[in-house]
């Protein structure tokens, strides 16, 4: 990852009093937009108040912003624009990013803020590296980020927009548009295409807030979490076409107390995929749909691995998935472990397997072990209702070498969308299970 440099105040073009003009104005505007979100955020009551405290808070701006000099030490916000970015959807504002970046991650102000302002701004691979000196770092995104059209100037990267070993950061709003439809094409054509990119990844950060983004049409993953801890991520829209490839909207891997919520996630692949070392999860409010569900795993790719535990999926509504629920593991030989994981109130609306646990899963039939040895035990499903577009709505497939123990189910009550000529089915294979209140469909799992 780079390191970045520390760079002060950008210069003014045109210089002389226009130039000055021209910035003052940048940042009043700056602080117009940061005062307004900030009032909607602490729940002002009514426009009027908003309007009122956000203009007397420019007015103290303006006062402070009496020249440029006397400005800089006190000034929390940077704006890209300040910095060279420029909005049209055409010039690569990739440097200026990283300098807006770089002087908010620098600033010793308590709470540093980067703003991105209305407009379209074209953006190339990119590493926003910390820790940063400022106590909360803020990214207030106004606008909307664009990727290359040529999907080779990210595709190649793996990576488009990266966050590294920054703690207690924000983001606001703001959308991404990765443009990944024409990579989408070229493997869909069998074409030697390049792997493809996440749009947004967070890779060893710590308490970070992303609250009202949005991110369409990511190559590959939308927002990647790997190896962090204290997330809250809330009021996300992630949208992209059902034949997408691998384009999950949330993959969580070695990471600790990450809460997901309040969100709509339609794809390509999962909505939510979980990987090993993944502990103290909460997913809440959930609308997924399209897309293959919430999964955990694949857990079982390598013999020495972590596990995952403490998951809770709950208050959450899956629309025409090709899973609901899924825990999935190859059947190899592996120390990991899937426990202590609980799915409750979930609404199914024509799901595909709305409740699986598949510890056979080997999709490209490959596999040359037959059972699986990761251990999947304490699994809770409780109030599942709704129909699913296929016979069986839940499937327990568990492993003979490392059965499943610990099942619980509670008040299911799920059937086949065309049950009045097909009945509903279930599946059940070397599982310990309990019943508690009404199931169906139900299965002794003998």
């Amino acid at each position: 990852m780079d390191n970045f440099s520390v760079i002060g105040e950008p210069e003014v073009e045109g210089g002389g009093d226009g130039g000055a003009r021209r910035r003052r104005k940048g940042r009043v505007i700056a602080a117009v937009c940061l005062t307004l979100v900030a009032a909607l955020h602490h729940g002002i009551a009514g426009k009027e108040d908003a309007l009122r405290k956000m203009g007397k808070i420019v007015r103290q701006r303006r006062a402070r912003m009496g020249s440029v000099g006397r400005g800089k030490k006190r000034e929390r916000a940077f704006n890209v624009v300040d910095f060279g970015a420029i909005g049209d959807g055409k010039t690569d504002s990739t440097s200026s990013f990283l300098k807006a970046w770089n002087a908010a991650c620098n600033s010793i102000v308590p709470d540093a803020t980067m703003v991105v302002p209305p407009g379209i701004f074209l953006v190339r691979y990119i590493t926003f590296t910390g820790p940063c000196k400022s106590n909360n770092t803020e990214l207030f995104i106004f606008g909307t980020i664009i990727a290359p059209d040529d999907y080779k100037f990210i595709g190649s990267d793996q990576f488009w927009i990266v966050f590294y070993r920054v703690n207690w950061l924000s983001i606001y709003g703001g959308t991404l548009d990765a443009k990944g439809s024409s990579l989408w094409a070229c493997k869909s054509a069998g074409n030697d295409c390049p792997f493809g990119a996440r749009s947004i990844t967070f890779q060893s950060c710590s308490y970070v807030l992303v609250s009202g983004l949005k991110s369409i049409n990511s190559q590959r993953i939308h927002i990647s979490i790997n190896q962090c801890s204290n997330m809250t991520l809330r009021k996300l829209v992630i949208i992209a076409p059902s034949r997408s490839p691998n384009t999950d909207g949330i993959h969580i891997e070695s990471s600790t107390g990450i809460t997901i919520s309040n969100s709509s996630i339609g794809t390509g692949d999962d909505c939510i995929s979980i990987g090993p070392g993944s502990k103290s999860l909460l997913m809440d409010q959930i609308a997924c749909g399209p897309g293959h569900g919430i999964s955990i795993g694949s857990l079982g790719r390598t013999a020495i691995e972590d596990g995952v535990q403490d998951v809770n999926v709950t208050n959450s509504i899956f629309t025409m998935t090709q899973n609901g629920v899924r825990v999935k593991s190859f059947p190899t030989a592996s120390d990991g472990y899937a426990k202590n994981l609980l799915f409750k109130n979930l609404i199914m609306q024509n799901a595909s397997n709305p409740m699986i646990i598949d510890q056979d899963y080997c999709p490209h039939g490959t596999c040359s072990q037959k059972n699986s040895a990761v251990k999947v035990s304490q699994v809770t499903f409780e109030n599942i209702t709704g129909t699913s577009w296929t016979r069986k709505a839940f499937t327990l497939r568990c492993s003979s070498t490392s059965p499943c123990d610990g099942i619980q189910l509670k008040d299911i009550d799920l059937h086949y969308v065309d049950h009045w000529t097909n009945p509903t089915q279930s599946d059940c294979e070397n599982a310990q299970v309990s019943f508690i209140g009404y199931v169906f469909p139900y299965n002794r799992c003998l």
